[in-house]
């Protein structure tokens, strides 16, 4: 039995990365899918891939009709909608506060947090009518701390979705619907090299260095793999969550958690050292 059997969930931005591995775990934990992305033949490819229980519709997550339109398929198509993953996203432009384009901050937000009201929005009446549902935001630490993101815009549109998750919970827990956010923090996929100006292609292959890059950035000694999101979006999913309502569930390895003991003791040792030189 898997733990998401009989489930029915969408997907977004789940071409690559985070949404791709998400698909392919929810598929395997017994869910129907469908996925959503922009790029047609990567979508094509993975439904093809994961047969029967998964459909692909092409989805600018920024439009309203388009978005009404995939939450409406997965209720054509199965008949319900038990977990909406707002999981699509991407860079924004980097660089300081005077420097910043107001059209590039408006697509950003756009991709960032627009597309997150719109899904909840029109998944909130399926679930309402259901009693139940499970809807899932994908934050990031940078939506809590300043300086853990190349882009102020992103770092500020991703606090917008951790709070917007936060007041939603409030209205939709009293029909049953549950809505959360995970925060992730140095995962090893495309998007730092999309940050930095890559093509979608180049980007989606620096997830080899972005691991070597952060295995000491925190105190587990590796950087966040997709599946370590994916997972915790099976358990969000599941009624074995069924009481965690309006929580922003961090997976960072503990990268926010403070400094690294080892530096810590280091920086000590330091100290130390001038104070005996001092004396001398």
């Amino acid at each position: 039995m898997g733990r998401l059997d009989g489930k029915v969930a969408v997907i977004t931005g789940a071409t690559s990365g985070i949404g791709l591995r998400t698909a392919e775990i929810f598929v395997a934990e017994g869910a129907k899918v469908v996925v959503a992305g922009r790029r047609v033949a990567e979508g094509q490819a993975l439904a093809e891939r994961l047969g029967a229980a998964c459909r692909f519709r092409q989805t600018d997550v920024t439009e309203e009709d388009q978005m009404r339109a995939l939450i409406d398929e997965a209720v054509t198509q199965f008949g319900r909608l038990d977990c909406l993953f707002n999981n699509a996203g991407g860079p924004a432009q980097t660089g300081g506060i005077e420097g910043l384009e107001v059209a590039r901050f408006d697509a950003a937000m756009a991709t960032l947090l627009r597309s997150v009201m719109l899904g909840m929005k029109h998944a909130a009446p399926v679930m309402r009518r259901q009693g139940c549902g499970s809807i899932i935001n994908n934050g990031s630490i940078a939506g809590r701390l300043a300086g853990f993101s190349s882009s102020l815009v992103y770092g500020a549109a991703k606090a917008a979705v951790i709070h917007l998750t936060k007041c939603v919970a409030m209205e939709l827990g009293e029909a049953g619907v549950r809505v959360n956010s995970i925060s992730p923090g140095a995962i090893a996929t495309g998007i730092f090299g999309k940050a930095l100006g890559l093509s979608v292609e180049a980007a989606e292959q620096t997830a080899a260095t972005m691991r070597e890059v952060y295995k000491t950035a925190q105190p587990i000694p590796r950087a966040g793999l997709p599946d370590d999101i994916a997972y915790a979006a099976v358990f969000l999913a599941s009624d074995e969550s069924g009481f965690i309502n309006g929580h922003d569930l961090v997976i960072d390895g503990a990268i926010t958690g403070g400094r690294n003991w080892t530096a810590q003791q280091q920086g000590l040792a330091a100290l130390k050292q001038a104070f005996d030189k001092a004396a001398e």
